[in-house]
């Protein structure tokens, strides 16, 4: 069983209320072996919503709103939901503030990356989790 970004199964999700749906995504929670969760939408944040970037270790939306808050609870929703699943792997949207692995915006809003991970894939990560990008 994984868990596994919502846009990445077609959910309309994303912060500009679009997905990033991804066939072999989609073909595993088709399939029953898949479940999709939204950290973002899951600690209250509405769709669509400003973009979001890592600031300093806070997550700050373009407009300068701190949503710290709001990531943090939905992470650790998705997380109880990971872990009543029974899963152990995650395959979640790269670069996100939320979903990313290894590599994240780097809060400038201009595109640069840096390393480090998203809220939700950093909890992931600590409770032992096998993490994949897309």
């Amino acid at each position: 069983m994984y868990i596994v970004s919502g846009c990445l199964a077609g959910l309309c999700c994303r912060y500009d209320g679009g997905d990033n749906a991804d066939e072999r995504v989609m073909r595993l929670v088709s399939e029953g072996k898949a479940i999709p969760v939204c950290p973002e939408q899951l600690g209250g944040l509405t769709t669509p919503r400003p973009p979001c970037e890592i600031v300093n270790g806070k997550v700050m939306s373009n407009e300068g709103e701190e949503v710290t808050d709001k990531f943090m609870h939905g992470a650790k929703e998705a997380l109880k939901l990971a872990k009543l699943s029974g899963s152990r792997k995650a395959i979640l949207k790269a670069r996100s503030p939320s979903c990313g692995i290894g590599r994240i915006y780097d809060g400038s809003f201009n595109g640069k990356l840096i390393d480090g991970d998203g809220l939700f894939a950093a909890m992931l990560r600590n409770e032992g989790f096998e993490l994949e990008t897309e």
